[in-house]
């Protein structure tokens, strides 16, 4: 039997974003909570809730030298924004002063779920 990925099933999409800026005095580190209201800031194209309360944002890491690198999913692997999503993210973070570089990269697993939604998302759509 053949071992096989998700990806084997996934349509050509591009599942990263990468955008180095040139900003050679950081003047003051990015914080998690000014990427986060950024992120707030990007709607589900499908769904009226924004993709961090959403639960698609798995990890956001800042170094030093404001390089912030995010792991991101989708509600469905074959959601047909799928090669846009990172690149959204990507553009809304970019808006931070004092940015060195953002990197989103589009991960599979863990398996996205509803236990992942804020309680504003669930409000919002009704879920309980």
């Amino acid at each position: 039997m053949l071992d096989k990925n998700l990806s084997d099933f996934l349509p050509d999409k591009n599942s990263s974003y990468y955008r180095e800026l040139s900003h050679k005095k950081i003047e003051q580190i990015i914080l998690e909570e000014e990427v986060i209201e950024e992120l707030k800031k990007v709607l589900d194209p499908e769904i009226p809730v924004n993709l961090y309360d959403l639960g698609l944002i798995y990890t956001i890491q800042i170094d030093k030298l404001n390089n912030i690198s995010i792991e991101m999913t989708l509600t469905n692997p074959n959601c047909p924004v799928a090669g846009t999503m990172p690149k959204s993210v990507g553009k809304a973070v970019e808006k931070l002063p004092n940015l060195s570089s953002i990197k989103v990269s589009l991960v599979w697993y863990p398996k996205w779920s509803k236990s992942l939604m804020s309680e504003d998302a669930k409000l919002a759509l009704d879920i309980f």
